[in-house]
């Protein structure tokens, strides 16, 4: 038989998840509840099951929970799910958070559920395009053995690869995330400004940028970072680098100090690769 899902805060992670775990008939979904009646029912008719509520004391038992709330009301919302009287041995409660471990999930843990963390490595911003793409997506868990025992099934059944990861460091696994995402754009910005400096229009910076960073990033991937560096470090031209990390000093000095310490880290990087053969 079908296990039974409850979700609680069916945002668009919620949404995503939930409709596709519809679609496999994976999940029997049970209840969907949202701060308010007309967020859960637009969650419930875009997953396409579900019983959309706005109150706790309306939830009813399920197999398994997932707490999809943002992070900084998990907890709160585990303590609330803990307080209600629906779990007991068999349940599973999980959430799907990045930065967060499943430890936070201990008060679940005290009524005897079992807990996980499951986190899917990408963008849930259009959960309709998540839906059709979702299909090889990584995902780190940790948790308890019975939670990922039924869980890790569930998500390669939508398509997932599943990745063990440390509870204890997950914080690290979280910032390799951000170091890929969110602070490539940011150097992204601080090489279009470079690039301004020079006289070009920011548009046309962008369009120049962009094929670099493609074949840059296919040859990480294909090579390895060792085997997809270039440029003047790792020619061994510390001089150029060092007139250009002065420039930008001058322009800039906090992306003087950006550059200086890629500068050193580049060096690093570069000392790894292996040495050519004759």
């Amino acid at each position: 038989m079908q296990k039974t899902l409850n979700i609680i805060g069916a945002g668009k992670l919620g949404q995503a998840l939930g409709r596709l775990w519809f679609d496999s008939a994976t999940f029997r979904l049970h209840d969907v509840l949202n701060r308010s009646l007309a967020s859960a029912q637009r969650a419930a008719e875009f997953i396409g099951a579900g019983k959309a509520i706005d109150n706790r004391s309306e939830l009813r038992p399920a197999d398994v929970y997932l707490i999809a709330t943002p992070d900084d009301r998990i907890a709160a919302s585990c303590d609330a799910l803990a307080q209600s009287g629906l779990l007991h041995s068999g349940s599973i409660v999980f959430h799907c958070s990045g930065a967060l471990p499943s430890s936070v999930l201990q008060a679940a843990a005290g009524r005897g559920a079992a807990v996980a963390s499951i986190h899917p490595i990408r963008s849930f911003a259009a959960p309709a395009e998540v839906v059709k793409s979702f299909a090889g997506t990584w995902c780190g868990m940790e948790g308890d053995a019975r939670a990922l025992a039924l869980l890790a099934p569930a998500f390669t059944a939508i398509g997932a690869h599943t990745v063990p990861i440390r509870a204890d460091a997950k914080i690290h696994y979280h910032a390799g995330a951000v170091f890929a995402s969110n602070y490539l754009v940011t150097l992204l910005d601080v090489a279009r400004q470079s690039y301004m400096r020079a006289g070009i229009a920011p548009d046309v910076a962008l369009l120049m940028i962009a094929p670099l960073v493609r074949e840059t990033v296919d040859n990480v991937f294909r090579l390895g970072p060792e085997g997809a560096l270039t440029g003047p470090i790792a020619r061994g031209d510390i001089a150029t680098a060092e007139r250009q990390r002065q420039a930008v000093t001058a322009a800039d000095p906090a992306h003087g100090e950006i550059y200086a310490l890629f500068m050193q880290l580049t060096r690093e990087l570069a000392a790894r690769r292996q040495p050519v053969q004759n």
